[in-house]
């Protein structure tokens, strides 16, 4: 009889395997061709950080709609250009190629639109399947995909326009450099993709300086009307304020700050650097700014911050009322618009301190919607006694008048220094009040000539921690919106950081320290015959 056959064992059904999402070829593609394009890891596989992941994920799989703008805001040195440069060439040979189509990174500057372009032909020639079917034509900083026949052209403001193209990918390298709500060379870019229904914008960019730019409105709108066509992913510190916060109460040195804002911190973002800068800044006022815009990923402006937060908080010990009872009490007074803030800040000169006190005054039919528009608690600084109101939409100059004299009343006041503007009502609403005090005002301009030499002197107030403010809260929010500006000369003047901040208070507070300095140096100055008789010898 024939041997029987071994029975053979039934095969295992071999797993299918997972389909692809387009996140998911999109993620492949960068893994499988696009290498590191310079540093210590060049020419190794570009390997992907979660952050950026999560950010291709949430763009090219979106369960709502179809992505239209996408925008990742992170701070500096967090792989930003490499990520345009990978994703330049998914569009260009990869899963996202389109017949015939255009791709376009718009940048500020030559050198930024360069740097993309370059990044991206290292990337190519670092791969020799990219290098069969990409063309690189540096003359243009342009990429050409030969397998759909796609261009890429890094375009710069100062530089070539969109005008004339049609691109299906518009990436924006560093929007948070336009400064204001509109810029042509965008402008021209966005419209220049209105021949496609699905045309993608990804923006990629530090935040901008002020809520009026165009990123920062880009953003807010973007969080404000949860549009489904819109992806936003924004790594901020400031994503660790709570309510009542503001962006100088997050310390220079928290770590939870420093991973917030830098998300590829612990992988390829060098924690050794950050903290050596973090460090500086923490030292050194004038770094403070620019490290919160650009390491922080804080919406700041980059200009000369007058005061830190730091200082500002060795100044938190309320003021003494023996101070006022006896010494010399100074004022500063900043009327600024009927509908905004009024400032009046007095202070006495005590045992070598400043001890300050300070009156606000805002319009009550303004407190909620200026609340929403300067993003501070006007309203709950009202009802806590903070913010002195009156009735209407303009701040009532004899409610001031009346609030004033009776604040100062009893105090031996040397002189209060007024903006002269709107002064001469408030002065006629002074005039009116039943036994009105004699107040010594002092005109005083907010110009380069008379707040150089305040600001220097309040400056040295601060520095040496001889100012005791109470960290009165709407006068805490006018120190952090102040910066300082110059004039060719190197002259400084107080400007505002944003464009709804308000700065009112510390105008006052500059300006009453000012004539205070002003008076002791005519008083140091003054003729030896003034002070003592003449000596015969």
């Amino acid at each position: 009889m024939p041997a029987k056959l071994a029975s053979q064992p039934k095969p295992k059904p071999q797993p299918r395997k997972k389909k692809l999402t387009r996140a998911g070829k999109v993620i492949a593609f960068i893994h499988k061709y696009c290498r590191v394009p310079e540093g210590k890891l060049v020419g190794q596989p570009l390997v992907l950080d979660k952050f950026q992941i999560d950010f291709i994920k949430d763009v090219y799989d979106n369960k709502r709609a179809i992505t239209l703008t996408a925008i990742l805001s992170i701070a500096r040195k967090n792989g930003k250009t490499a990520l345009i440069a990978a994703l330049v060439l998914v569009h260009l040979v990869g899963p996202e190629a389109r017949q015939n189509s255009q791709i376009v990174s718009g940048a500020q500057s030559r050198d930024q639109a360069a740097l993309v372009f370059k990044l991206a032909s290292k990337m190519v020639n670092l791969n020799e399947d990219l290098q069969a079917i990409v063309r690189i034509v540096p003359s243009g900083k342009s990429l050409l995909g030969l397998p759909m026949n796609v261009e890429y052209r890094a375009l710069a403001a100062d530089g070539t326009t969109a005008h004339g193209l049609s691109p299906v990918l518009a990436i924006i390298d560093e929007m948070g450099q336009v400064k204001g709500d509109q810029n042509d060379f965008i402008d021209a870019i966005e419209t220049a993709q209105g021949a496609y229904d699905d045309a993608l914008e990804i923006i990629i960019s530090t935040q901008a300086p002020t809520d009026g730019d165009m990123l920062s409105i880009r953003i807010d709108d973007a969080i404000r009307s949860d549009d489904p066509s819109t992806v936003i992913h924004l790594h901020s510190a400031d994503n660790l304020l709570v309510e009542g916060q503001g962006t100088a109460d997050i310390d220079l040195l928290d770590p939870a700050a420093h991973r917030a804002a830098n998300p590829a911190l612990g992988s390829f973002r060098s924690a050794i650097e950050l903290q050596t800068r973090v460090e500086a800044a923490d030292r050194m006022p004038s770094m403070e700014n620019s490290t919160r815009n650009l390491y922080l990923n804080q919406r700041v402006s980059r200009s000369d911050v007058f005061i830190s937060p730091k200082i500002w908080k060795s100044g938190i010990r309320p003021p003494e009322q023996e101070a006022f009872d006896m010494g010399k009490v100074f004022g500063g007074l900043d009327l600024a618009e009927t509908t905004d803030l009024c400032a009046f800040v007095y202070g006495a000169k005590w045992k070598n301190e400043w001890h300050v006190r300070c009156m606000f005054w805002k319009a009550e039919a303004t407190l909620i919607e200026h609340a929403k528009r300067d993003r501070v608690p006007y309203d709950r600084w009202a009802s806590e006694g903070f913010l002195l109101t009156s009735p209407g939409i303009a701040v009532d100059y004899e409610v001031v008048a009346a609030d004033i004299a009776k604040e100062l009343e009893g105090l031996d006041v040397e002189g209060i220094a007024y903006d002269r503007y709107r002064f001469k009502t408030l002065e006629k609403k002074f005039g009116e009040l039943e036994d009105a005090p004699d107040l010594p005002f002092v005109p005083w301009g907010q110009g380069y000539v008379s707040m150089a030499p305040a600001i220097d002197a309040a400056e040295i107030e601060f520095l040496n921690k001889r100012i005791r403010h109470g960290g009165h809260p709407v006068l805490t929010m006018c120190a952090a919106n102040a910066v300082v500006i110059r004039d060719p000369a190197n002259n400084r003047k107080l400007d505002k950081s944003k464009s709804t901040g308000r700065i009112d208070g510390m105008q006052a507070l500059v300006q009453m320290i000012g004539l205070a300095s002003s008076i002791e140096t005519e008083e140091d100055e003054s003729s030896i015959y003034e002070k003592r008789d003449l000596v015969v010898l």
